[in-house]
């Protein structure tokens, strides 16, 4: 039969991460590609205690739920947030399927075919995926170490009239970037004064190495929570373990309305027993404890890549630490493509994400992503050896 797929498909591309997969089945890989916790922080136990929990409460344990999500837990993800400066109410909150559903109910909900979303240079990969399937035109502002520039974005806003605004403001993916608390707050104005919803993304906003470091999310900026610009997005997928695929979203009521209308029409509600497990577990689980032990280990580990990378004295290599979150970003000497080095570091069994995948446009072709929470020891030294010799290798040829 000769299927007929719609024409939104045809702009869509495959994830980088899910290809270079693909590229290491059935070989021994150590991979800095995906951006996996590492396992042997998940509280299993912890974990296997509140799903007891839950069935020992009964069979309507098993039974359908709100579309919105679990009530209790919205209530104390609310106090949650409350901790943050977020001061919100459970009508104002949607769990989700992993915080990726929240950027794709955005995005259906807020924008139409040939919108324009503006994003940060670089940007999540499968944000872009879900701006591509919606038929959206994207244009990527300028950015520096401090977060998106406020005059190019000011630019765009007046050239381009975008209906949204998608940013990773702390610990961005792919570059660990934090933006400053002025180019928060200047955004912020920007988007009031222009009346443009900005999505702020914050996967790995827990996730600081510096304990006492304090970056305010968009949200909390916002002088009411109702009616502001603001819609935030977190996750549970790197604090307590990918596979419970809870998220959420928080906004404006009238927002959070449109989002559970789609979401009725796409899956009804997100699984019932992932939620109220993470209820249990947020009611006998001394979470902030456990995040605090993770970032701490995962700052470790990036100063071992670090030091690892920088041991190397490879010319033309620049690097900044970052100081949360999960990834490192490499740029490599002008001219090598990553995409093509990856193919040579494959070859000699490490694998990376090269950098052109996460720009929307005018990619740099010289950068990689590299995530260092899920090796360690003689593992991520290893890798960083097979890495040093593919590009030297590659370098040669080139």
């Amino acid at each position: 039969m000769n299927y007929q797929f719609a024409g939104r498909m045809q702009q869509l591309k495959s994830s980088a991460v899910r290809d270079i997969l693909k590229l290491t089945q059935g070989r021994e890989i150590i991979s800095f590609a995906g951006g996996l916790p590492a396992e042997e922080l998940f509280p299993l136990e912890a974990v296997r205690e509140a799903a007891d929990r839950v069935f020992a409460s009964g069979r309507q344990s098993l039974q359908y739920g709100l579309t919105e999500g679990f009530t209790p837990l919205r209530e104390q993800l609310c106090d949650r947030m409350a901790a943050k400066g977020m001061q919100v109410h459970p009508d104002q909150m949607i769990l989700t399927t992993g915080s990726q559903q929240a950027i794709d109910l955005v995005v259906k909900v807020l924008t139409d075919p040939g919108d324009t979303v503006l994003v940060e240079t670089p940007t999540y990969l499968a944000a872009l995926q879900v701006f591509q399937l919606y038929g959206l035109q994207v244009e990527a502002v300028e950015c520096d170490e401090q977060g998106m520039i406020l005059e190019d974005a000011e630019r765009l806003i007046r050239e381009r009239r975008p209906r949204l605004i998608y940013a990773v403001p702390t610990f961005g993916n792919p570059t660990g970037r934090v933006w400053s608390e002025e180019r928060r707050r200047g955004m912020l104005e920007l988007c009031i004064r222009y009346g443009v919803p900005f999505l702020e993304d914050d996967p790995y906003g827990d996730i600081k190495f510096d304990e006492s470091a304090h970056y305010p999310t968009l949200f909390s900026m916002q002088q009411h929570s109702e009616g502001g610009p603001v819609i935030y997005t977190g996750t549970f997928s790197k604090t307590v373990a990918p596979a419970l695929r809870t998220g959420w979203a928080i906004a404006d009521s009238r927002i959070i309305r449109m989002m559970a209308k789609a979401k009725q029409a796409a899956d009804l509600h997100s699984s019932t027993l992932d939620q109220q497990t993470l209820d249990q577990l947020l009611r006998h689980f001394p979470l902030d404890r456990h995040i605090r032990a993770i970032a701490r280990i995962y700052g470790e580990r990036m100063r071992e890549m670090s030091a690892l990378i920088k041991r190397q004295g490879w010319k033309d290599v620049r690097f900044s630490e970052p100081k949360g979150g999960m990834f490192l970003w490499l740029e490599l000497p002008e001219g090598l493509d990553s995409e093509a080095l990856l193919r040579c570091s494959v070859g000699k069994g490490v694998a990376f994400v090269p950098g052109a995948s996460f720009y929307a446009s005018e990619p740099k072709r010289n950068t990689a992503r590299l995530n260092y929470t899920h090796s360690t020891g003689e593992r991520l030294a290893a890798g960083i050896e097979r890495f040093a010799e593919a590009l030297a290798e590659f370098t040669a040829r080139c």
